[in-house]
């Protein structure tokens, strides 16, 4: 996008007033900055991790910071079924009877080794909770995101997910994955009738637990925090972003 107004985006109070928004990897991170922040702006937000602790401590921030009372949906994506996401959505349908915003950020390394020597049973759990869970997740949502009169999805990419790097392995192929995935769900929903945008969005180097394990050598203070980074999520959620859809995007300016 040129002349994008993401990376100096400032969203105005209220931004997301109303708004129902599921954040996977809600417990860590960018996933659980951007939840904090995505209520500070008024919205309710559904945490979705695996481990409960941390989403109870993101819930407490929240609530003590008087913003609306969010809700916390414990999942394993690595072992959830079918049926476990389905349920979820009704649960959803529920309690709020729509659903205004998905931001899919929970994802895992793997390993980085060649290929020739990259484990199967790593391979396969890495492809599962970076790419088919998202599509069972957006798969049961959809019906959801259809009630919302101006919805908005957010593929958490990466930099080897559109140009791949050796030793990436599976987190490189999983990334291209999403990548395809936000392209034909944009290209799918893209008409009048479903109000929904669908984008990628590449968070960039940025100072959390994932990147320091993937670059061990390197100094986390040089990379952004996830908090520098939300000026573009509060685009891409906001309704300022109305009509722009299947674009890959980056968080940081390049």
């Amino acid at each position: 996008m040129a002349d994008n107004p993401m990376h100096t985006y400032q969203a105005p109070e209220g931004l997301l007033k109303d708004r129902i928004i599921l954040v996977t990897g809600a417990g860590d991170g960018i996933g659980r900055v951007a939840a904090k922040t995505y209520a500070a702006y008024g919205a309710t937000v559904i945490l979705l991790g695996r481990t409960i602790s941390k989403l109870e401590s993101v819930y407490d921030e929240i609530e003590a910071a008087g913003h609306p009372k969010p809700a916390i949906v414990p999942l394993n994506l690595e072992g959830a079924a079918v049926k476990d996401y389905e349920e979820m959505a009704m649960t959803i349908e529920d309690n709020f009877g729509k659903l205004d915003g998905l931001l899919h950020n929970a994802g895992i390394l793997g390993t980085r080794s060649p290929v020739e020597l990259y484990d199967p049973e790593t391979w396969n759990k890495v492809m599962h909770v970076n790419a088919t869970a998202p599509f069972l997740l957006t798969r049961a949502t959809i019906p959801l995101l259809r009630k919302a009169g101006d919805a908005s999805v957010i593929f958490t990419s990466s930099g080897v997910g559109r140009k791949a790097k050796a030793y990436w392995g599976a987190y490189a192929v999983s990334k291209f994955a999403l990548e395809g995935l936000s392209q034909l769900l944009a290209d799918e929903l893209d008409d009048e009738r479903h109000n929904i945008r669908v984008n990628s969005l590449n968070p960039g180097a940025t100072r959390t637990n994932m990147r320091a394990h993937a670059y061990p050598a390197e100094n986390p203070m040089h990379n952004p925090t996830p908090e520098d980074l939300m000026p573009s999520y509060l685009y891409l959620m906001g309704p300022d972003s109305r009509g722009v859809t299947g674009q890959q995007l980056n968080a940081q300016e390049k």
